[in-house]
């Protein structure tokens, strides 16, 4: 049953079902060798940004820039927002975290037990059909026992380099000089970069990977799915802003 559920998956789900409608489409069209070849080139193209044997090692090759110190030490810890619902109903308040900024803010929570220092919270709201990251975050924080007091919210920005400004300036007016940066593993070089160029050097702390450090072939890497294809616009996006990153 597992293989059956995986293979009508990967073929009667996007992004498979437009790869058989293109090569459907293309036989349909041999007659026609352009249109043929057109149709054929496109699901080439769909297929080699769906599957994991492509998009994993790009995925991979940026979580593995950085790896959590095995003693860490700070006086802040800051953790950077990666997107939020606005008004859907939470346990003391409205409004959740997406997945990379939940898991962002459990490993920052789970530094703060070990640590005891404050929790600096930094994201926006990008879009006005989002939430405010840092105050939805904030209350999650509460609800998990951590006192106010020990809670900083940077509500500002709305972007990476926006991040790292705001933070910068926060840090300076509270004397913090020893920040743990906690942001996905993926996110993490075009953060510290950004955070280098706001003059503050930062402990990496990453979280929330997608891929394991170990890697082995598996015949499912090579069916197409959503997933795969959503890490691959990660990993491209990524590697986009650490090249724009000297400029911006």
């Amino acid at each position: 049953m597992f293989v059956v559920k995986f293979l009508y998956s990967a073929v009667l789900f996007p992004p498979g079902l437009f790869i058989a409608a293109l090569l459907v489409l293309a036989w349909f069209c041999r007659r026609r060798r352009k249109a043929a070849g057109a149709a054929l080139l496109a699901a080439v193209l769909l297929y080699l940004t769906s599957v994991h044997i492509v998009s994993g090692p790009l995925m991979r090759s940026l979580e593995a820039r950085h790896t959590p110190p095995a003693s860490v030490s700070g006086d802040v810890i800051v953790v950077l927002g990666g997107g939020a619902t606005l008004d859907t109903p939470n346990v003391d308040s409205r409004g959740h975290l997406g997945g990379s900024a939940a898991n962002r803010l459990l490993t920052g929570l789970q530094l703060y037990h070990k640590l005891g220092v404050p929790i600096l919270v930094s994201g926006g709201q990008v879009y006005a059909t989002g939430g405010v990251e840092a105050e939805i975050a904030r209350s999650i924080l509460l609800g998990a026992g951590v006192p106010a007091g020990k809670i900083i919210v940077e509500a500002a920005s709305r972007n990476t380099t926006e991040n790292a400004a705001a933070t910068a300036a926060i840090l300076k007016e509270r004397g913090l000089a020893a920040p743990i940066l906690v942001t996905s593993a993926y996110h993490m070089e075009r953060s510290v970069r950004q955070f280098r160029k706001a003059g503050v050097t930062v402990t990496p702390f990453p979280a929330d990977y997608q891929e394991n450090i170990a890697w082995e072939i598996h015949p499912a890497d090579f069916w197409p799915s959503a997933y795969a294809t959503y890490n691959l616009t990660v990993a491209l996006k990524e590697y986009i802003g650490i090249a724009a990153a000297r400029w911006y």
